[in-house]
């Protein structure tokens, strides 16, 4: 049984039409709709906050004055528990792959803004990366923090339930469902998702994030059903033609940003889906934007 979460935002978030990304698609107009996970409110917003209302009530539970995790240089999630930690009164420690930057842009301006200690792990492998956060949280328990890691993505079980509540509540938002569009990165979003939905009902889009994203998802979700799942797109953050395409069509007719690293490549998915009839007019889809606007400013496309 769940315990109760740390609440970080107001839910639900909205369900609003996009008629006219919609009829560009070749959909009809009532078909496409957008889930606003981007509108969660905490720190600039974005699916992570779902899920850190789980980790982070762990954390707080288990006595914890001090959280540390792991992402990419602009990863959203460490910007989020940077965020989640200013906000429960913990101090945030974020082990980010790469190199210090000249300058600060996209998540690291936030990350500092909210007072989030940077740990630069060099270029590592996955497994680099996790022994890295062991040996801080290590340099850390030595010092006297009582310290949580939270997951890499904020993806566990624990942390998949905030989109078991998600995918209820866009049953709660919608008389039929047919698809939901998602990211699938870390691998935690879907999983929820397949565990409110359906696997059948579920099409993720592989950013490139992971190495095994079936074998994450299913592992996560517990689900034993074909997971449905697209891999389209390079290398993880990579903007390819058809990403920046997606994000340009949804921003001239929707008004709707996404970024380059997920929610595009989501977008990219979505469009491919339906070009090779995956997705069919008549059924409802429903996209859920996950959020990640400071990723673009931080990403080397978009600066100026």
């Amino acid at each position: 049984m769940t315990s109760e979460p740390f609440r970080l935002s107001t839910w639900p978030t909205p369900l609003e039409p996009a008629a006219r990304l919609a009829g560009a698609l070749g959909l009809g107009p009532d078909d496409l709709w957008i889930k606003r996970d981007d509108l969660t409110g905490l720190g600039g917003g974005g699916n992570k906050v779902r899920k850190l209302e789980y980790t982070l009530a762990a954390a707080l539970r288990n006595g914890a004055d001090t959280v540390i995790t792991s992402g990419a240089a602009q990863s959203n999630h460490a910007r989020l528990t940077a965020a989640a930690a200013a906000r429960s009164g913990l101090r945030a420690v974020l082990v980010l792959e790469g190199e210090e930057p000249e300058r600060a842009a996209g998540n690291l301006v936030l990350d500092r803004l909210f007072g989030a200690e940077i740990v630069w792990a060099g270029e590592v492998r996955p497994a680099e990366l996790g022994a890295r956060i062991e040996q801080e949280a290590e340099r850390l328990r030595a010092g006297g923090a009582v310290v949580e890691v939270i997951p890499f993505g904020g993806s566990s079980v624990v942390g998949a339930q905030g989109y078991v509540e998600a995918g209820r509540e866009i049953l709660e938002q919608t008389a039929t469902l047919d698809t939901v569009v998602v990211a699938l990165g870390s691998g935690g979003t879907m999983a929820g998702l397949v565990r409110a939905l359906g696997a059948d009902r579920v099409l993720g889009v592989d950013v490139g994030a992971v190495g095994n994203p079936a074998e994450v998802v299913a592992e996560l979700s517990g689900s034993t059903d074909p997971l449905r799942i697209r891999s389209d797109g390079e290398g993880y953050g990579v903007l390819t033609p058809a990403v920046r395409e997606a994000m340009e069509l949804a921003a001239r007719t929707e008004g709707l940003v996404l970024d380059p690293v997920y929610t595009g490549r989501a977008a990219a998915g979505l469009i491919a889906a339906v070009a090779d009839h995956s997705i069919r007019p008549g059924q409802r889809t429903v996209f859920l934007h996950s959020g990640g606007l400071p990723g673009l400013f931080g990403h080397s496309a978009f600066r100026g």
